[in-house]
């Protein structure tokens, strides 16, 4: 597929390739995303005239750029990630991948159905794939190669998490971050939980705890009545974000995975919280990108730090279950990459055929506008049945090659047969 179609690409990093610092500094927030999309769909910019559609994909770990050009366009994807992200591309560069055609098709198809995730088959992805989709629709930039592509994407990640158990107790980022703190404060009862954040990862926080046992849980945010939504279904207390300070000194585990794009948490205000605990330890999880605490509160006594990149060393034991369900998805991933290959081919064969019933029909009307000009003496009614004999003949005639052209085009030699056909009947002349 990708010799025939080259002109998919996706660019872009992940959990593998660099680190929650480097991710951070590339991930897209809601409305600079919404920008950015914007910015390109008004086509009012002739700097990018050569990207011709595209969807951005931006989570805590990942952003990759999805899009279509005429020829390999990835030094200017590169270079739209580095002028809205105001990052020299040499800081990212190394830290790229840049993957064409079936392979871009491919990566995406692993990403929706969970199998590119630092946890396996988590829950979280493919409702940011289908945002990401559905942003690109909105500002007009997702085109109807990659539109096909990305609903064949959710279509095979809906399928991996019904069709399998890949999804079965999910090992979300929000729920390995809970298993990793059960282990750093055993008696979860007994201790003060704060969630700072509202989102999907947030409350995916709350509910693994509660899960483990949890009972005293307090749900931090920007606004209050987000807060009291998530915390309601969970027996927790909300508070805003104004209150942070007063709340801090009295918590032994803080969770954060708010939108924000600045740090939250400084040093000194945890320090101010610790002179008035010395005695208990205070454990921090952030899971927000970009980060929410800022790195040197790990360097204050009896505080324990953890971000987003420290979560891949600990990893739930379902590991192996889930593994296990990956052939499974493999399958349904080849499913539907073969249904949207198809469809590619198509593109190839299907205006190869309108143009030749087209010719053809034109050729019909031209020999009846002669032919009638020796038989004068035509009713309507003759004139209509000569029009029917004659189409009948001509979709006859056409018959058998546009059933050929139609079976070919999910071939190796698609690309051929089109070539020949249109030599053939003379389709590119006046083209």
């Amino acid at each position: 597929m990708s010799s025939q179609h080259p002109h998919i690409h996706c660019l872009g990093l992940n959990h593998k390739t660099a680190n929650v610092a480097l991710r951070e500094g590339l991930a897209f927030p809601h409305h600079h995303l919404e920008s950015s999309l914007a910015r390109l769909g008004c086509g009012d910019d002739s700097t990018w005239t050569e990207i011709e559609n595209i969807a951005i994909l931006s989570t805590c770990n990942r952003v990759e750029l999805y899009a279509i050009g005429t020829q390999p366009i990835f030094d200017k994807l590169a270079a739209f990630l580095s002028e809205t992200q105001n990052i020299p591309t040499s800081e990212f560069s190394s830290k790229l991948y840049k993957l064409l055609g079936g392979d871009a098709v491919q990566h995406l198809l692993d990403v929706a159905a969970g199998l590119d995730s630092m946890v396996i088959g988590e829950p979280q992805i493919l409702g940011q794939v289908t945002e990401a989709y559905a942003l690109a629709r909105k500002h007009g930039t997702i085109g109807k190669v990659l539109s096909r592509l990305f609903q064949t994407a959710i279509r095979a990640g809906k399928r991996a998490r019904t069709e399998t158990t890949i999804n079965h107790n999910p090992g979300s980022i929000a729920s390995v971050a809970a298993n990793l703190i059960s282990k750093k404060v055993p008696n979860l009862a007994a201790a003060k939980i704060m969630v700072l954040g509202a989102g999907e990862m947030a409350e995916a926080a709350v509910e693994s705890l509660r899960k483990r046992g949890a009972k005293s849980i307090l749900v931090v945010n920007r606004t209050l009545t987000r807060a009291e939504e998530i915390a309601s279904r969970w027996e927790g207390q909300a508070a805003t974000l104004e209150t942070l300070l007063e709340h801090l000194p009295e918590m032994d585990i803080v969770i954060s995975s708010t939108g924000a794009p600045h740090i939250v948490i400084q040093p000194s205000m945890v320090e101010e919280a610790m002179k008035i605990r010395p005695q208990r330890p205070l454990v921090l999880m952030d899971i927000a990108v970009p980060r929410d605490v800022d790195t040197e509160v790990g360097n204050i006594h009896g505080v324990y730090l953890f971000d987003i990149d420290a979560l891949s060393n600990h990893l739930e034991s379902n590991l192996a279950l889930k593994e296990a369900q990956v052939p499974k998805v493999k399958a349904i991933i080849a499913e539907e990459r073969s249904d949207f290959e198809e469809y590619l081919a198509t593109l190839d064969v299907v205006p190869i055929i309108v143009s030749l019933r087209d010719q053809a029909d034109k050729i019909r009307q031209k020999e009846i506008r002669k032919a009638k000009r020796h038989m004068p003496d035509l009713t309507p009614e003759m004139e209509d049945q000569i029009d029917v004999l004659t189409q009948s003949i001509v979709n006859k005639i056409l018959h058998n090659p546009t059933i050929r052209l139609k079976k070919e085009a999910n071939g190796f030699d698609a690309a051929d047969y089109a070539s020949i056909a249109r030599s053939l009947f003379g389709l590119d002349e006046g083209r």
